[in-house]
């Protein structure tokens, strides 16, 4: 079983969460300025990398919240949680994927 803990309710099980992807990705500014290609990226193209990642989660079965995510995808090990809005945490090299 894999857990995650969501900041408001504490450790619950993966199966009542929703992944949302990639964390912090910034709305664009001026939208009605973007040309079709660059909506494409904006819409369509998220990083994928082997290590570690940030990412938005909802706690679908809880109380509903959006909050973000420091996962491994090497291991799957999650690193950290916090709120939306908050600062990344520092992760310690250490937990980064053995590096």
């Amino acid at each position: 079983m894999l857990l995650i803990e969501c900041p408001w309710c504490g450790e619950r099980d993966l199966t009542e969460f929703h992944c949302g992807g990639e964390g912090h990705i910034e709305r664009p500014k001026e939208p009605d300025t973007l040309t079709d290609e660059q909506w494409g990226d904006y819409i369509f193209f998220r990083k994928n990398p082997k290590g570690v990642h940030h990412e938005r989660w909802m706690h679908a079965l809880g109380c509903r919240r959006w909050f973000n995510a420091v996962r491994d995808t090497v291991s799957d090990e999650f690193l950290a949680f916090y709120k939306t809005g908050e600062q990344p945490p520092e992760i310690d090299a250490k937990k980064e994927g053995g590096k």
